[in-house]
Parts: structure tokens; C-alpha cells; sequence
């Protein structure tokens, strides 16, 4: 048992060092409640920033289930538009909802697959319980094609991702 939890903080402090510079917090035991961020927490990724609440210009409703698909699965944000995501958890097992880029989601993906118990918090994320709602506001300020998608083992792998593309007022993506 105890060589099993070294390797899951061997991994978190790797994810930590050479995958993500966002605000991230590891343990053993799973999230009891939603983490508070503050503006001190955003921090610019390439697929936009964290915001607060009260900066969000529109709602979209998301849900996830057990099928392993989202509704909506797909999203179309204006360049510079603040989005508050109303998650909800539809199944009966635990689910996420990150916001990235492709690359960054398919890497964090492959880490969460050699270590599952793996613990962390970031703006751009949510650990949604089954039957539980979190929200994620978030500020798109990059143009481009982005994905939300569910990390845990096999979820990303069975399809639970979302498209995101963000263009400008033209339609422009780049």
C-alpha cells in the first residue's frame, strides 16, 4: 500500500512540475465540495483564463452521465467571452469536466491513466460527484479549437470529450 500511494504523489508532483503551472492541489482522500478560486488563482493557459462569477456574460448548461458523453458536445464562444459552465453529473460515477487544449487534455488524460487516485485542482476544472452540479467560469481569450473533456481513466478514452471553438467577431479562428 505504501509504494502505491508513493507512485500516486510521485505523479501528481510530475503532472505539477512538467504539465500544468495552474493551481494545483493533491491528497488522498476525493473532494468533498467544490474548490473556492479567487482571482489570484487565474492564471493565463492557452485556452483562456479563470473569472469570477460575477464576470460571466452567459450560461451554458452542461450534463454528463455513465455513457460517458456530454449534452452539449459541442460550443461555439466569441473571442474574449466569459462563460459560466453549470455542470451537472447525470451518472452514477464520478466524472470531470476540464477545459484545455487537445494536446494538454490527451497528456493529462495518459497521466491519469497510470496514476487514477490522482487528486488536483485548477480553475479550468471540476471533480462533479454523482447526482452533484459545479460551475467553472471561464474567460476564452484565445482564439482556436479547444475541448472540454473527462479525465478519469478510460472516460477520455471511451469518448467523453466536448468540442470548443473560439473565433472573432468574423468567424475567424486564427
Amino acid at each position: 500500500m505504501k509504494i502505491h500511494q508513493f507512485l500516486l504523489n510521485l505523479g501528481a508532483v510530475l503532472m505539477a512540475v512538467t504539465t500544468f503551472n495552474g493551481a494545483l492541489a493533491h491528497g488522498s482522500n476525493p473532494h468533498e465540495k467544490a474548490p473556492v478560486f479567487s482571482e489570484k488563482d487565474f492564471e493565463q493557459m492557452p485556452w483562456g483564463i479563470g473569472a469570477m462569477p460575477t464576470k460571466a456574460q452567459r450560461t451554458v448548461q452542461v450534463t454528463m452521465s455513465d455513457n460517458m458523453r456530454f449534452d452539449p458536445s459541442s460550443l461555439n464562444v466569441r473571442l474574449g467571452e466569459t462563460i459560466r459552465f453549470v455542470v451537472t453529473n447525470k451518472g452514477v460515477l464520478l466524472h470531470e469536466f476540464v477545459i484545455g487544449t487537445i494536446e494538454a487534455n490527451k497528456e493529462h488524460a495518459e497521466l491519469m491513466k497510470r496514476f487514477p487516485g490522482m487528486q488536483h485542482e485548477a480553475p479550468y476544472m471540476a471533480h462533479i460527484p454523482p447526482g452533484q452540479t459545479e460551475e467553472i467560469v471561464w474567460t476564452f481569450n484565445r482564439l482556436g479549437d479547444f475541448q472540454f473533456a473527462c479525465l478519469i481513466a478510460g472516460h477520455y478514452e471511451a469518448g467523453m470529450v466536448g468540442s470548443i471553438r473560439v473565433a472573432d467577431a468574423k468567424g475567424a479562428k486564427k
